[in-house]
């Protein structure tokens, strides 16, 4: 049940939006085996000034940030990140220097979820520990 936020400049089309959304969770599907049902994801736009980033970036920088279950291991990550700038290159065309992915992975008795379970205590249709 990884939570993905995407923040990026204002000024894309909603094309160009639902191309970085479906990418993202192309990769979150191929890398981590979760069920292609499974998507919690989040799109912010932000003015220039309210987005610094280093000169050698170009107008389309995008920040990753995932949130996600513990137990993935180094492998599976690198794969994430590859599919999600393999993915992001292809459609919509973002460079790969153009993007940051940030894993977040809190404890499972740290997430309340199906009617306030923690997390420790559900049994899930997928693995964890890919």
């Amino acid at each position: 049940m990884p939570l993905v936020k995407i923040e990026i400049r204002k000024g894309f089309s909603l094309e160009y939006k639902k191309a970085i959304l479906d990418g993202v969770h192309q990769a979150l599907v191929d890398a981590l085996g979760i069920p292609d049902r499974d998507r919690f994801q989040r799109i912010y736009e932000l003015d220039k000034g309210d987005f610094e980033c280093p000169p050698d970036r170009s107008h389309a920088v995008t920040m990753i940030q995932i949130t996600m279950f513990p137990g993935r291991s180094f492998e599976a990550k690198k794969k994430l990140y590859q599919n999600i700038i393999k993915n992001l290159g292809e459609n919509p065309g973002i460079g790969g220097n153009d993007i940051m992915i940030i894993l977040l992975e809190p404890p499972m008795e740290n997430w309340g979820i199906r009617g306030g379970q923690p997390a420790s205590e559900v049994d899930f249709e997928f693995k964890l520990d890919v």
